[in-house]
């Protein structure tokens, strides 16, 4: 394996919705290690009754963790890569200055401005352009939210990994996986939807160019530049979409496979040469996102264990104290339960009263409510694994059926894959080999589509060389991320 330029250190940045992870890849013995080196919460704020993402905080925690990793390799920075979750964006005033605090996905703005929009494009032309679920969080609908209420559709957008980038130095730009994301980009083609723009009545100057995955869109600069090992780093977009990451980072032959990236989102799909917009593939909203190596991501989103933490944030203020893990234990040895739950129903997508809102669920069922307490907490959780394995059971099944696959196994990546407890149900609810990656493979792919980049592997050519991603991957993840 080629090293980068005198065995230069790598850095990733994961932006988390709810955790952000700075990492810090070094060489030794001619070998990769990877640590975490500064980890912060993020939680979205509430701002005149609406969901904020309070970037400068954000920023600076990136910033600190860029200095941690500096005073931990003394010899240097070879590049900086940031990803993060989708949709989300910052928009800019003519001075480059931010146009308010970028609004959270889970803004209750998004379900008006998706009705309004539909009314103009019909969901079935808009399936037919881009191939992407209907959501009421894409960015299409954000940005089409911002002209309702009065934003001026010349402000400039960026989905926030490539905005932090920006920040740090980098041109702005959407990297190629982050971009499909917005339900903007023609299917099958790396350029925006013309007539997505011409009908929506948003601004096509005002989007940034698409370039694909790994490319180099400037160096550092700024006060950080002012640290040895910091200057001269190379900004580097890795899949800046944290699915299409840590998907890169599954080193598996053959193709009868699928995938949960599992955490605050579950995404359930598989990995397809070309995309798949079926009828049936639309009206179960079934979604083709860009992946590495010219790959379509085919998948479907479940509302994961953010089902889970908010109830362990409402527990906790009740007085409360129950771990994850010590939920886990207590819910291995409690029975099936009696009802599952609808885990992607709308109210559940939304923060607060979760229990309260679980309790309504089951009772329009004819179910007892399940009590807030150190006997009822329990069964709460257990019914939230139960129902989250049989739904993602569900989805591979109809994945299966839908791409004309023959599945076996399931790789199970991201913050989830440590849930023994959820893995087993996963298994046994769909029958099939369940497989623990590892619980970093955002950061994983991050760097290893670094390394393809700094190694002199075009853009052009990691777009159509998974191949070479996927071997760097398969090499960087033995090594123990602590």
């Amino acid at each position: 394996m080629e090293l980068p330029a005198k065995n230069k250190a790598l850095i990733a940045v994961d932006l988390g919705a709810q955790s952000c992870r700075v990492s810090l890849l070094r060489w030794k013995d001619g070998a990769p290690t990877i640590r975490l080196i500064h980890r912060f919460g993020n939680a979205p704020l509430v701002v005149n009754e609406t969901l904020r993402w309070d970037i400068d905080r954000i920023f600076e925690g990136v910033k600190e963790g860029l200095r941690q990793c500096a005073a931990a390799a003394p010899e240097g920075i070879s590049s900086i890569g940031i990803d993060g979750w989708g949709v989300d964006y910052a928009r800019l005033a003519e001075d480059g200055s931010l146009v308010g605090l970028p609004f959270c996905h889970r803004d209750e703005r998004t379900r008006p401005a998706m009705d309004e929009l539909l009314k103009r494009i019909p969901a079935e032309r808009l399936y037919e352009l881009t191939g992407i679920q209907l959501l009421s969080l894409n960015t299409l609908f954000q940005l089409y939210a911002d002209n309702l209420a009065g934003i001026a559709p010349r402000a400039r957008w960026m989905n926030l990994p490539e905005y932090v980038m920006h920040l740090l130095g980098g041109r702005a730009v959407s990297e190629f996986t982050m971009a499909t994301h917005t339900q903007m980009v023609r299917l099958g083609t790396q350029e925006w939807c013309e007539e997505i723009f011409r009908e929506s009545g948003l601004e096509r100057r005002a989007a940034p160019e698409i370039v694909p995955t790994g490319t180099c869109i400037g160096a550092l600069s700024g006060e950080l530049c002012e640290i040895p090992e910091l200057r001269g780093a190379k900004l580097i977009v890795p899949a800046c979409h944290d699915t299409a990451s840590a998907i890169a980072a599954i080193s598996a032959g053959g193709e009868d496979w699928a995938f949960i990236s599992s955490g605050t989102w579950s995404l359930v799909g598989t990995v397809l040469h070309a995309p798949c917009i079926t009828e049936e593939a639309r009206k179960m909203n079934f979604t083709n996102l860009g992946g590495v190596g010219g790959t379509i991501c085919f998948l479907k989103n479940v509302n994961g264990l953010w089902i889970l933490r908010q109830c362990l944030d409402e527990w906790e203020k009740l007085g409360f104290g129950w771990t994850l893990e010590e939920l886990v234990d207590q819910c291995g040895k409690l029975p099936t339960p009696d009802t599952f739950l609808d885990v992607d129903a709308p109210e559940l997508l939304l923060p607060g009263e979760m229990t309260a809102k679980i309790n309504a669920q089951l009772a329009k069922l004819g179910q007892k409510a399940l009590v807030r307490n150190d006997a009822g907490i329990p069964q709460i959780a257990n019914t939230i694994f139960h129902s989250l394995a049989r739904r993602y059971a569900e989805i591979l099944e109809s994945v299966a059926r839908i791409a004309g696959k023959k599945i076996n196994r399931i790789f199970i990546v991201g913050g989830g894959s440590k849930n023994e407890f959820l893995n087993r149900l996963t298994a046994r609810y769909a029958g099939l080999e369940v497989i623990a990656g590892s619980s970093e493979a955002t950061t994983v792919g991050n760097f290893a589509i670094q390394m393809a980049a700094l190694n002199g592997e075009s853009a052009e050519k990691l777009g159509v060389q998974l191949e070479a991603v996927a071997r760097y991957a398969g090499q960087l993840s033995a090594p123990q991320i602590n």
